[in-house]
């Protein structure tokens, strides 16, 4: 057994003096940063956001690697920070840009376009542009922004190319508030997320990058399970069952760990008021030159202490925004009224208690 290791050692010595150390290291980083972009391609596919961010979380640390200095590193870093955007799309309080009012697909439409010279077909590119367009006014009128469709609208305006009937068709859906309007259907947020994938598969149909996945998993196949289980294994003396106060301790731990979030690819759903989370710069990647690693966070915002948010007043609006959405849906539908209207934060259980004060005060009947 001793023979062996000496055998392996001297071999390993052998292979550091004829071959540079910093050659290897740029390989290797390449191939970890190929897996780690494989995992969140799957990850985006089967949707699951918990896992995506959890091995975004470390693609983001090997990206800052200054050994990555291929076109092909910076392209599927930009590729990750689209997904990244659109992985988060539904969540209009989280802030990837230093305007705040840029929405995560808007942000994921900048990213896009800097993706043109990645996609190799054209029509594909320009469709999922225009998905974006829609879908980021589509989410913004299913939560009853109506002012904030607007604003996002004349963004894309400013910002972004798109066929003028696309834009005639959302001025007009926009203006009438039509949120079930059947050419929102047809640019579904799930036809988005479909066709962002048809790409990714073609994508790595024409640029594999799963060799350290097939080397990984050829070990996974000749080990038995147990073994597996036992170098995964993070420390087999501690009990299964710890006791109460241990478990206590455990979640007191977890809670502090997850109270604030400061990773700019995982970003948290940032409930009003508003905190801005620090971001990976969409600065087109070219500019950067050579042996620099691109800056994924540039700017990090002191958050503010925790003070006591005060109980919000239900308004004259909000009020005639619940009776509109019983109206319509009845009682006891209060998560569907929840996406008709905007209502600054409130839950549907929030809407439920408001209702019954209206009924207790005979203001409805």
């Amino acid at each position: 057994m001793d023979r062996g290791n000496n055998e392996s050692s001297s071999d390993a010595e052998s292979t550091n003096k004829s071959v540079n150390f910093s050659h290897v290291n740029t390989v290797a980083t390449g191939w970890m940063l190929d897996f780690m972009f494989v995992g969140l391609c799957r990850r985006f596919r089967d949707g699951k956001l918990e896992e995506f961010n959890e091995t975004l979380k470390i693609f983001e640390a090997i990206s800052q690697s200054k050994s990555l200095k291929r076109n092909c590193h910076k392209e599927k870093i930009l590729l990750c920070a689209f997904l990244a955007r659109v992985m988060h799309g539904k969540q209009l309080d989280v802030v990837f840009e230093e305007d705040e009012s840029v929405m995560p697909l808007m942000s994921a439409a900048k990213i896009w376009s800097k993706l043109k010279q990645t996609v190799a077909d054209e029509t594909l590119f320009k469709k999922i542009a225009v998905l974006l367009l829609v879908q980021s006014v589509a989410l913004c009128l299913e939560k009853g922004q109506r002012s904030s469709a607007s604003s996002t609208l004349q963004w894309f305006e400013k910002h972004q190319e798109f066929p003028q009937k696309i834009r005639v068709k959302l001025s007009a859906v926009v203006a009438q508030m039509e949120t079930y309007d059947p050419f929102l259907t047809s640019y579904s947020f799930q036809h988005l997320q479909e066709t962002i994938q048809s790409f990714l598969d073609s994508y790595l149909e024409e640029n594999p990058s799963d060799y350290l996945l097939k080397v990984a998993t050829k070990v996974v196949q000749s080990q038995d399970t147990e073994d597996l289980e036992e170098v995964t294994s993070l420390d087999s003396s501690v009990p299964k069952t710890p006791d109460k106060s241990q478990q206590k301790k455990r979640k007191m731990k977890r809670k502090l760990l997850s109270t604030q979030m400061t990773d700019v690819w995982r970003p948290d759903s940032a409930k009003k008021p508003r905190v801005s989370l620090t971001r990976l710069s969409i600065t087109d990647l070219s500019k950067i030159p050579s042996g620099k690693s691109p800056e994924t966070s540039p700017v990090h915002k002191t958050s503010k202490p925790k003070t006591s948010i005060p109980k919000k007043k239900w308004t004259f609006h909000l009020d005639k925004y619940l009776k509109q959405g019983v109206k319509v849906h009845g009682q006891g539908k209060w998560a569907r009224i929840l996406m008709d209207y905007d209502f600054e934060g409130r839950t549907a259980v929030m809407l439920k208690d408001r209702w019954r004060v209206l009924v207790r005060t005979h203001q409805v009947s």
